[in-house]
């Protein structure tokens, strides 16, 4: 598997997980988790980014 392949993945599973953890701190009310979610959600996302950028350049 491609390192840009890895990079996608792992992207993908960040932002699921800071989604989760965004809608759990939503729901309990949690400020300091719902902002955590959210940060894990952007990282995930520019994460999934690079992968795709590293892909293009693999060709």
């Amino acid at each position: 598997m491609s390192t840009s392949t890895k990079d996608e993945i792992k992207g993908t599973l960040h932002e699921v997980k800071g989604s989760v953890k965004e809608a759990v701190g939503e729901v309990t009310n949690n400020p300091d988790l719902k902002a955590e979610g959210k940060a894990e959600h952007r990282a995930g996302k520019v994460e999934k980014k690079v992968g795709q950028i590293k892909k293009v350049f693999e060709k």
